[in-house]
């Protein structure tokens, strides 16, 4: 069984992959895919720099200043996932031909990057704004003002809602998610 996994930044996705792993499933996380994608890929990398200028300094991408670009620009962030999104399915397919009994493939893009149609059950993982902005700060040490523009960037939560088969709502402690999280995998049969 294949799980896609998507929402926005900061609803729990890890939570619900780390139960997954936990189950023996394997972990396809497409933003890490994409992190190492930026060390070994070098034609996506000068796709990036050939786009976004200056965002590439001695062969490693500048995440913020990239960053600071995509986030405010809805046409230059569509720019950069048409990269992207190419490249991370090529290489969750090539990972995928290992034949896994459970896979979770976790993907904000996973309807934009082609890859909700590898999946067998797709979950949409949803938390209030204000405890995505927390969440953000403190995972990521950045700004209140940069947590809110990322989210702002990303697609709304009855966007995800609608696309997908279920919905797992991250608004409690992280104790009660998680049983949410266990049910929801012992509703597919998983455990």
């Amino acid at each position: 069984m294949i799980i896609g996994i998507t929402g926005g930044t900061g609803c729990g996705k890890t939570t619900l992959l780390n139960c997954i792993r936990d189950a023996g499933g394997m972990i396809l996380d497409c933003d890490a895919i994409y992190h190492e994608l930026l060390a070994s890929d070098r034609k996506m990398l000068d796709a990036i720099e050939g786009r976004f200028p200056a965002t590439v300094e001695n062969g490693t991408l500048n995440r913020k200043k990239l960053g600071s670009i995509v986030f405010s620009d809805t046409a230059a962030l569509e720019d950069l996932n048409r990269i992207t999104h190419s490249a991370v399915k090529q290489e969750v397919l090539r990972r995928l031909n290992a034949k896994p009994a459970l896979a979770a493939i976790d993907a904000i893009g996973l309807f934009e990057g082609g890859l909700a149609e590898l999946c067998d059950v797709t979950v949409a993982v949803t938390a209030p704004i204000e405890q995505r902005v927390q969440r953000l700060i403190a995972r990521d040490s950045i700004s209140e003002d940069y947590a809110r523009s990322r989210i702002a960037a990303q697609k709304s939560e009855e966007w995800f809602r609608s696309r997908c088969d279920a919905v797992l709502e991250n608004s409690g402690d992280y104790r009660s998610y998680c049983v949410k999280c266990l049910d929801f995998l012992k509703s597919l049969g998983i455990m």
